[in-house]
């Protein structure tokens, strides 16, 4: 009678830490109940567990970035990933589609040499890629070579659109000046701050200079309009600036004309000065100009060279 032999134990995978990173370029529709961070989510989660058998275990931590590009690395829960992938808390990062982890070639190579020093892999769930393999390698760089020529199409379109809309007069958005408000994406007159620009105007021809207007504005306890950054952040100055105020009494924004690249355009918005009173200023910062510079050549010793004269 033959001897019983055992069959050997089938060997279980070493498990995997899962951890999925979600993006969405814009903040419309992410107060849903159920938004396309949700759904990349949702996709990456039944992608984890089809891979149950390979030992994959889903980490409950969640990698959400929303209203971000992925033309930059610097996005929150991108960094937290990072951060757990250097700590070698995760071993596989998945992804919907391999655009929401970056559309720079360049960064992408940056998070694979990142990925590669920690043993971490990447899953791209509805385009089958594993940077594990060479293959996979070669297939994302070509992909995200499209992703980055993508992006820099979309860039050119909108430069492209600015450009045209400028040439029109038509505001495009940006710092609103002194003296106007922002409706239904025109502009329109403040009065009050309007005045207050007229008066800044008339106050320079009186007194004859930046500085001395910037001290008369402070003696009168005038003071700049708040600043609202995209950040949400308020900047709010104790006075006026010399260099702020040579910039206003220079923007021909003033007047109804848009300039852009040195080229000047009627404007669509309506101007708060005449011309006459914005050309008298200019002509005075002009004059003004060439004196300061003038004093500046007597201080440093330069010397007009005598002419010379050649005989005939």
């Amino acid at each position: 009678m033959k001897p019983r032999t055992s069959r050997p134990a089938t060997a279980q995978p070493q498990p995997k830490r899962c951890a999925v990173y979600t993006r969405k370029s814009t903040e419309h529709n992410l107060d849903l109940a159920f938004n396309s961070l949700d759904a990349q989510r949702e996709a990456c989660e039944a992608y984890v567990k089809s891979q149950a058998h390979e030992g994959w275990r889903l980490l409950p931590e969640r990698f959400d970035d929303g209203g971000l590009s992925g033309a930059s690395l610097a996005r929150p829960a991108l960094q937290a990933l990072l951060d757990e992938a250097r700590a070698q808390r995760v071993d596989v990062i998945v992804v919907y589609k391999v655009d929401r982890l970056t559309r720079s070639l360049a960064d992408f190579a940056k998070l694979v040499e990142l990925f590669d020093a920690h043993g971490v892999s990447f899953v791209s769930v509805t385009q089958s890629f594993n940077t594990t393999s060479s293959m996979g390698r070669l297939t994302l760089n070509v992909l995200l070579s499209f992703a980055q020529f993508e992006r820099e199409v979309i860039g050119e379109r909108v430069r492209d659109k600015i450009a045209a809309s400028k040439k029109k007069g038509i505001w495009v958005g940006g710092p609103i000046p002194l003296g106007y408000k922002s409706v239904g994406k025109k502009l329109a007159i403040v009065p009050e701050e309007a005045a207050l620009v007229q008066k800044i105007f008339a106050d320079y021809l009186r007194l004859g200079s930046v500085g001395a207007l910037a001290a008369a504005l402070e003696a009168e306890g005038v003071t700049p309009k708040p600043r609202l950054l995209a950040s949400g952040r308020v900047i709010v100055a104790e006075r006026h600036g010399v260099g702020a105020l040579a910039h206003l009494l220079k923007n021909r924004f003033y007047v109804g004309d848009v300039v852009y690249r040195g080229e000047t355009y009627a404007g669509e918005h309506p101007p708060l000065l005449g011309r006459e009173l914005f050309e008298a200023v200019q002509a005075r910062l002009a004059a003004q100009a060439a004196r300061e510079a003038d004093r500046a050549d007597l201080e440093a010793g330069v010397k007009v060279p005598p002419a010379v004269v050649f005989a005939a």
